[in-house]
């Protein structure tokens, strides 16, 4: 585990991530990721895309990031996208006022979920200043922020719109027209990867905390009544849970259980978000994530988002950040060098919530036609308004007054029992004689209904899965006397595939072969270095620094000789050498990345070459 400072220098000097716009100052919250950096990111997205596009059978889409401003009223975005913001009278520097209780209350993880009134309490009762100047803050309000970014579509004033702060709604507002992709049957999923925008009051952490990140999200969308997950898959997979009667409980703990067991216990609600938890888990692992730094923590009542039924969060615990973290029976302060647990995916049961608001907003259909298994014989309150009587009555609010009728019918047949019946139009109350209204009770012939799937929502923060991957895999040891670090990133992730290095530049025909070898492995679809500068110890620690798994060296003792070429492969962990024909090198190597051979089978089927390194 990396303390931050030491991942932060390693990700800006070898060009993992650094902070934007630094020619002018810095803008805070926005991270450029570099070379090393961007390669890692899109590998991770590969890898998700793999197993939660592919391997469970779901389409992608890829839709705007700038949204109108009705999409977020409907949402709810503009009414409950909110964090608490203290602003210090002496400096003016915003701080999120729930952050300052976590950082200074040992026994305190989540603060938002303590409501605006308590954390006011807090701040007074624990003499809590602004980390910028020292000014005290008891007496200053904890206000709700908005954190969507604004902006105007159009020239002039135009259509307000928002960036959009979750990747989601570019897949519920297109509802009508995937659900057609996918013939009107349920269940389906859809899954979008791209940048998500959220104006925070305090970016931290690096790109933990950021105003612009990339989301990898999956929507699936089911029949809550007869729709089952395949739960079979991963019934077996163990997950550790922090449940929130646990986080309530004085004497609480992790749990350590089977996603089966967590189900059949009720520890997991729906079926559906353990299903998506185990297969996370599975994938976690597969990614390079430590799975004894890493588990599943319920939201507590007040930290649920306002469309979510259930919500649990994947955690990784990083290296220490300069705050404490809660121990998980919130007895005691963990030691620093203990780290901090951060979020990085969250798995919520959205039920209807959605579908149901743009359905309601919009001027389309969010709903799916369930067939029965044979037709139905129903009765069904109708209305037939006659017109010649509620045009002359109502002018032009006749055609409301009519619908108006028409869903009070579907809602309250009983209000036509009486000779007149009201309803409300535009937040003016008409009254109609029930004879006008032709109300009626109809049998009629059913094939099926439309219903509103419920979603469930698996949302992966890319850039925090990243930090992670670099923090558990940050390593050190001793080579020859000397720290070295390493990233210990499984080769499926790390940003290089292989580095090929001639052992010195001034002779053409290690040059030359050297050449060949790159050329090579690129043409097979490996992602290559090739340095031949510097002495090739300072080569291989350059290499250790950004996780690249192996290292191809051409030397003068492999082109020596009436015995074919070789060259020497390295592995990175164990700094181990093997030497090899320079035409078994693509093969070999093929096979070390997609994981059929291990380093180990290849020093028993190539001689190891001895070296003066020693590693400790």
């Amino acid at each position: 585990m990396a303390r931050q400072q030491d991942l932060t220098e390693l990700a800006k000097r070898r060009g993992f991530f650094f902070g934007s716009n630094e020619a002018y100052g810095g803008t805070a919250g926005f991270y450029t990721f570099g070379p090393e950096g961007a390669a890692l990111k899109r590998n991770v997205e590969a890898a998700w895309r793999e197993e939660f596009t592919h391997r469970l059978g779901n389409e992608e889409i890829e839709a705007p990031t700038v949204m109108p401003e009705p999409v977020f009223e409907a949402s709810g975005h503009l009414d409950g996208f909110d964090d608490m913001l203290i602003e210090c009278a002496a400096c003016g520097e915003s701080h999120r006022a729930d952050h300052l209780i976590e950082d200074a209350v040992a026994d305190i993880e989540d603060a938002e979920a303590l409501g605006v009134e308590r954390v006011e309490e807090l701040i007074g009762d624990h003499d809590l200043t602004c980390p910028t100047c020292g000014t005290a803050l008891a007496d200053e309000p904890v206000e709700d922020f908005n954190l969507m970014f604004e902006t105007s579509i159009g020239p002039g004033s135009g259509q307000p719109g928002y960036l959009r702060p979750e990747t989601a709604q570019g897949i519920f507002v297109e509802f009508p027209r995937l659900k057609e992709y996918a013939r009107g049957q349920l269940p389906f999923g859809v899954t979008q990867i791209g940048p998500a925008y959220r104006n925070e009051i305090s970016p931290r952490r690096g790109i933990v905390r950021v105003r612009e990140f990339t989301q990898a999200e999956l929507e699936q969308f089911i029949d809550p009544e007869e729709d089952e997950p395949p739960l079979d898959d991963v019934e077996d997979v163990e997950v550790t849970l922090y449940p929130a009667n646990e986080q309530n409980a004085d004497d609480g703990d992790y749990i350590e259980i089977t996603i089966g067991d967590a189900v059949e216990k009720d520890i997991i609600e729906s079926p559906w978000v353990a299903y998506f938890l185990g297969v996370a888990q599975g994938w976690y692992e597969a990614v390079g994530v430590d799975m004894d730094r890493f588990r599943f923590r319920q939201h507590l009542s007040g930290e649920r988002a306002h469309y979510a039924a259930d919500c649990w969060d994947a955690e990784s615990k990083v290296g220490a950040a300069g705050t404490a973290a809660r121990s998980a029976g919130g007895d005691e302060e963990e030691p620093r060098a203990e780290g901090n647990w951060i979020e990085i995916a969250g798995f919520a049961y959205r039920g209807d919530y959605d579908l149901q608001k743009h359905g309601e907003h919009s001027e389309d259909r969010f709903t799916v036609f369930k067939r029965y298994d044979e037709d139905r014989t129903v009765e069904r309150a109708t209305v037939d308004p006659d017109m010649s009587a509620l045009g002359p009555a109502f002018g032009d609010a006749a055609g409301d007054v009519a619908d108006a009728l028409e869903t009070l019918a579907e809602e309250d047949p009983d209000a036509f029992d009486s000779d007149e019946v009201t309803v409300e139009v535009a937040g003016e109350k008409h009254t109609v004689d029930t004879d006008v209204a032709n109300f009626a009770i109809e049998e009629q012939t059913e094939a099926g209904e439309h219903i509103t799937p419920h979603v469930v929502e698996p949302s992966f923060g890319v850039g925090r899965t990243v930090y992670t991957l670099l923090d558990h895999a940050y390593s050190e040891d001793t080579v020859d006397a000397e720290t070295r670090t390493y990233l210990s990133l499984d080769p499926e992730i790390a940003p290089t595939d292989v580095a090929v290095f001639p052992l010195v530049s001034n002779e053409d025909e290690l040059l030359d072969v050297a050449d060949g070898v790159a050329d090579a492995l690129r043409d097979a679809g490996l992602a290559v270095t090739y340095d031949e500068s510097g002495s090739i110890g300072r080569r291989y620690r350059r290499q250790d620094e950004v996780g690249t798994p192996f290292c191809v060296t051409v030397d003068q003792d492999g082109l020596e000789g009436d015995d074919e070429t070789s060259v020497t492969l390295r592995e990175r962990d164990s700094a181990a050498q093997i030497r090899l024909p320079v035409d078994e090198v693509v093969g070999e190597l093929d096979a070390l990345l997609a994981g059929e051979r291990a380093f180990a089978d290849l020093r028993e089927t190539y001689r190891t070459v001895d070296t003066d390194v020693t590693t400790a």
